[in-house]
């Protein structure tokens, strides 16, 4: 029964960190900027600069923990190594879900969200199990008692896990679960359907009773229930606060508003062009390519000069800096303007692009893979 509660442990956790390992180096840039937001709540922001390294060492170290525990190779150093791990990791999501510092805790990447809360309850059935297998790690027995070989497996496990982080890295997630993905129509995941329920609100007031100084907080329904507003011994005190009560349909894309320097929204002209189209996104321009923005920026004056195709830059910089970068790069590129969130979940890469038609997402690259001018004219334009 021992054996059989710790084979089973041992195969549920390994697997588990396997999986979040893998799913977070799908999409390390992603990881990164989840990294950000929990240096950014917890006043570590001299961390943010290194987040996306941070990131991939974390996905690597994930993933060949889970694998080490498979294979029962340094039974006592890879316990040790997880319970370290999952005590720092429930720590952390106890506090985001405490303190609602972060809304999303970003264990297993977009592919399954889990609020704080969700993800503290599965780190605590984690740590119960941990705890079994470091108190019985004498029973783990590896699949083979070859040095060499361990040494072998373990050296291709962490290649292979480094190797993948850094191609998704420079490429794009091998998976896109986020709502710009190929294919997606933006305009369609923006939209609320009809009967669609919407948030739930409650109204909070804070009443005083003027006679005894008694103090009470009361939602909008019970007030007019009991109608203690005729109670002229009542009375409202400060403004009344709105609480949410039920959160109603979202939909996938809700943030995305697109608009020129002076604030002219531009969203509909630009996300439901009917021909071709190019969005070029960068969300940060200091840290953008330099090298791959020249070679989005002679794309676009090629397309435009031989297919009359638009393509814009969509940047989250102040207007004032996009016009000096856009001056300094002699930029062929219209700018526009949006928030960053958005602009992150569109590509990640900086800058990446979006083939657009319609509304739809034809097709979108990392700078480092835009395919050649000729290439998306024989393939896509010139059809």
């Amino acid at each position: 029964m021992k054996r059989t509660l710790l084979n089973f442990c041992r195969i549920f956790v390994g697997v588990l960190f396997i999986f979040s390992g893998l799913i977070k180096a799908n999409d390390p840039l992603g990881f990164g900027y989840k990294l950000e937001e929990y240096f950014e709540v917890f006043h570590m922001p001299f961390f943010s600069s290194m987040a996306t390294g941070i990131a991939i060492l974390l996905c690597v170290f994930e993933i060949v923990l889970g694998a080490l525990l498979l294979f029962g190779f340094w039974r006592k150093q890879v316990t040790m190594g997880l319970l370290v791990v999952i005590i720092f990791f429930t720590i952390l999501t106890f506090a985001s879900a405490f303190f609602k510092v972060v809304t999303s805790c970003g264990c297993f990447g977009d592919a399954i969200p889990l609020t704080p809360w969700q993800s503290f309850s599965k780190d605590i059935v984690l740590l119960l199990m941990i705890i079994y297998l470091f108190i019985h790690k004498e029973m783990i027995v590896p699949v083979t008692g070859n040095a060499g070989l361990q040494r072998t497996l373990f050296a291709f496990v962490l290649i292979a896990s480094l190797a993948f982080s850094l191609y998704t890295y420079s490429r794009l997630p091998v998976l896109d679960f986020l709502p710009y993905k190929v294919g997606a129509n933006i305009p369609e995941l923006m939209k609320i359907p009809p009967g669609a329920q919407p948030d739930e609100y409650s109204i909070l007031y804070n009443l005083k009773n003027k006679v005894s100084g008694e103090t009470k907080v009361m939602n909008d329904k019970d007030y007019l229930k009991t109608e203690i507003w005729k109670d002229d011994n009542w009375e409202i005190v400060g403004t009344p606060e709105s609480k949410l009560v039920k959160k109603g349909y979202q939909a996938k894309i809700k943030d995305l508003i697109i608009s020129d320097a002076s604030g002219t929204d531009y969203t509909k002209e630009l996300i439901e062009n009917p021909y071709y189209n190019i969005l070029v996104v960068s969300y940060n321009l200091h840290d953008a390519n330099a090298e791959g923005m020249a070679k989005m920026n002679a794309l676009a004056l090629n397309a435009a000069e031989q297919f009359n195709i638009r393509t814009v830059l969509l940047t989250s910089s102040a207007a004032q800096d996009a016009d000096q970068y856009s001056k300094k790069m002699k930029l062929f590129m219209e700018v526009f303007y949006a928030d960053a969130v958005p602009l992150k979940s569109m590509v990640r890469a900086s800058p990446g692009v979006l083939l657009m038609r319609n509304g739809v997402v034809v097709n979108k690259w990392h700078y480092n893979a835009v395919p050649s001018f000729d290439e998306l004219s024989k393939t896509y334009f010139a059809k």
